[in-house]
């Protein structure tokens, strides 16, 4: 027995003198590495770069020094991943072999990624049975979630996000390859390319059926009716998450957004995000997170991301955003209660934890949607909002083909119904179609708004519309000097 006790101390005491942690090794430069963006890129990739007169030999898009790779390496107990952008790999090292490390010539930085908690990624809880939309029956080519964007205005001058690819990260598609929802993209191959990232080959079919009810957001088709709106959109399928090993997924992002881009995607939607299990409230400034500057970066790509808020809008001890919902590049979106139209309850709202909007418009924060094993049922969370609006982005984008990233940003927000109000629940509201089908400039009617100030208060009255029966609900800010709401 004292030989089994000693031999695990024994144990015990070399693991704590070995403990290892993943860490980015940043490098200093990417001297003699060459890049041929035409062998590289997509021609999608490329046709998007052209049009947004983005630069093909841009350096962030060179590969790494191999020699430098293959040293720190051998230094490592396993390689991770590695980004061009950000010109850097991902590795587990031991305490040991840490210094060696941080000592090559060529490694300008060692940044540690936090490996603590559990990600609260799943955290959208649905039905095991199919509960159809009350009103699911009014209009006969969508279904209510789409009614809200006026999606109907897309559908009728058949925009369906035709031309357009998007990605999707998620942590598995299981029967996409098989659901009828999704019959439309198998039969027009419209399923370009898929990635696991954890298992490094191209199924993506299995694992978490989080990402099923995602997809069909974007693309589903339910007995005719359109789930969602994209439903003429290529896509880019990518397994980034399997819930436990927090770190490695958000490796796995930074590599899925290399990989969209490589793979000519021209919006992203990622129904992820890091919280409270590996951050700080104030990290939530769009700076701190490698994925939020990943985000970032993807804009200056000529790709415009769309990201769940999060579902911590009730939890007091984070009720803040996630990341890279907190980047300023990004269309993050929060989730309405369809029965009242205001925030549901779980929604994240901002700001960012330097004071910017977030989020930047919202969509219905429950939805119908496909399951893995057949049929259908009804789901709440942000994850299924995001979707909801990435499908939207696409067809604007349609319409509007010669938009810039952060162009189309803009105008999605002057579309929704809110705008220019906007606030930290609701941004600027939900996006609508008419903005895109039928542009015509609508300016808010002020006269029925008056303002009467006194020593310490501000007064405000409203004079009602009496052809406007609905409009029971005044919404306002006060806006300080920075920008910022009171």
């Amino acid at each position: 027995m004292k030989r089994i006790i000693l031999a695990f101390l024994t144990l015990l005491l070399v693991n704590g003198l070995f403990s290892q942690n993943i860490y980015w090794v940043y490098f200093t430069d990417k001297n003699e590495t060459t890049f041929d963006p035409y062998s590289y890129f997509d021609a999608k990739a490329i046709e998007r770069r052209v049009q947004q007169n983005i630069p093909l030999f841009d350096m962030t898009d060179f590969p790494l020094n191999n020699n430098y790779k293959e040293q720190v390496i051998s230094l490592s107990e396993e390689f991770v991943g590695e980004t061009r952008w950000f010109n850097a790999v991902a590795v587990t090292i031991t305490d040991e072999n840490l210094p060696l490390v941080q000592e090559l010539p060529f490694v300008k930085n060692v940044e540690r990624i936090e490996t603590e908690g559990k990600l609260a990624t799943y955290k959208d809880h649905f039905t095991d049975s199919y509960e159809i939309s009350s009103n699911a029956g009014e209009n006969a080519g969508i279904l209510p979630q789409l009614e809200r964007f006026e999606g109907d205005l897309f559908v009728q001058n058949q925009i369906d996000g035709k031309g357009i690819r998007i990605a999707v990260f998620d942590g598995g598609f299981p029967g996409v390859d098989k659901h009828e929802a999704f019959a439309h993209l198998r039969e027009n191959n419209r399923i370009i390319k898929t990635w696991n990232f954890p298992l490094k080959k191209e199924n993506v079919y299995g694992w978490h059926s989080h990402g099923t009810m995602v997809l069909s957001c974007i693309a589903g088709i339910q007995n005719g009716k359109k789930m969602g709106l994209a439903t003429g959109a290529e896509f880019l399928l990518a397994r980034t998450e399997i819930n436990t090993e927090p770190a490695k997924e958000e490796v796995w992002w930074m590599q899925a957004v290399e990989w969209a881009d490589k793979n000519g995607a021209n919006v992203i939607n990622s129904s992820l995000g890091y919280g409270k299990s590996r951050y700080y409230v104030e990290d939530m400034d769009g700076k701190q997170s490698l994925v939020s500057k990943a985000a970032n970066m993807a804009a200056a790509k000529g790709m415009l991301v769309c990201n769940a808020m999060g579902n911590e809008g009730s939890d007091k001890a984070w009720r803040t955003l996630i990341t890279p919902a907190d980047a300023d590049s990004v269309i993050s979106v929060g989730g309405l209660n369809p029965a009242t139209d205001k925030r549901i309850y779980f929604s994240s709202f901002g700001p960012t934890a330097d004071g910017r909007l977030k989020p930047n418009v919202v969509a219905f924060g429950t939805a119908d949607v496909a399951k893995p094993r057949g049929g259908y049922t009804n789901a709440p969370g942000t994850s299924f909002s995001s979707p909801l609006v990435a499908g939207f982005v696409a067809c604007a984008w349609q319409t509007r083909p010669q938009l810039k990233a952060m162009e189309l940003k803009a105008e999605i927000e002057k579309s929704a119904d809110l705008y220019p109000y906007f606030d930290y629940q609701y941004g600027y509201g939900v996006p609508q179609a008419g903005y895109f089908i039928n542009p015509t400039a609508q300016p808010i009617e002020t006269s029925r708004i008056a303002f009467t100030e006194s020593e310490n208060a501000i007064f405000v009255s409203v004079t009602p519309d009496e052809n406007d029966k609905n409009n029971t609900t005044l919404l306002l800010h006060v806006q300080k000097p920075d920008g910022q709401l009171r």
